[in-house]
């Protein structure tokens, strides 16, 4: 009896440990899912050591954003809305103009793929003129599409991408009327612990002025869990190796602090 007791004790803590590491392994693979069904807060910060035709200018966007998953009727949504802080050059040897930029945010439809560890969305985007001063924005209204993907089938490998456009609409107040795409491929490879490695730059495109902007990044972070709330850490440089036009990032440091709430 108690060598039976003591093999169920042994199993019992054997299963429990298997199914700790399992979950880690799951927190982990979905810390980056910008489609995880549960809320999330990030805070952001791109700091832009040299912008193109600008000289030796540095600037700056810190981003606050909130993601929550809203259920209507018989469909997932997922909101996403972001607002920047930015602090740019205005040109060579000029002040910076410093304030809140544009107000973003999407409303990503989930489509069922029959498969918990994929997911697709596609939805509309609004972009308010929030900016403070209106050379840190666009000074118009922007109408637009979102389209998201994440595969998390591999708990060691994820990928995936985030496929936005859209234009200006309504009154331009003298500026050139909004028409830009922007595609961020990312993946991430799990090293163990919690650690990963990776990359998530966003390629833009500018159909108005045909100015485009081609960064690569190499990611180092760290996911971890207290309580409810997963943690994931990171930090990315990356390095525009195609770009045209002036003012876009040559080489800029992101960093964030992602939380999901469980």
């Amino acid at each position: 009896m108690k060598m039976t007791i003591k093999l169920t004790s042994f199993c019992a803590a054997v299963f429990g440990l298997f199914s700790l590491q399992a979950q880690a392994q799951s927190d982990a693979a979905q810390a980056n899912n910008p489609l995880a069904d549960i809320k999330a807060f990030n805070i952001q910060n791109y700091h832009i050591g040299k912008f193109t035709g600008l000289g030796n200018a540095t600037g700056n966007q810190f981003v606050l954003r909130y993601a929550q998953p809203v259920s209507l009727g018989d469909t997932n949504w997922l909101i996403r809305a972001s607002l920047p802080y930015n602090s740019f050059p205005l040109g060579t040897g000029g002040s910076d103009a410093e304030g809140i930029g544009d107000f973003d945010i999407f409303a990503a439809y989930q489509i069922d793929t029959g498969n918990p560890a994929v997911s697709f969305a596609i939805g509309p985007q609004v972009v308010a003129p929030t900016a403070t001063d209106s050379r840190l924005g666009n000074d118009q209204w922007q109408l637009g599409l979102a389209n998201v993907y994440f595969n998390a089938e591999s708990p060691v490998f994820q990928y995936g991408y985030l496929l936005t456009w859209r234009g200006g609409v309504g009154d331009t107040n003298g500026r050139d009327r909004v028409n830009l795409g922007a595609f961020q491929p990312f993946a991430f490879y799990q090293l163990g612990n919690g650690y990963y490695t990776g990359g998530a730059p966003i390629w833009t495109y500018n159909f108005a002025n045909d100015n485009y902007s081609v960064p690569l990044g190499l990611r180092f972070g760290k996911v971890t869990k207290r309580g409810d709330t997963v943690y994931n850490f990171f930090v990315e440089p990356q390095y525009s190796v195609f770009d045209k036009g002036d003012g876009l990032p040559k080489w800029q440091i992101y960093m964030a602090l992602n939380m999901q709430f469980q």
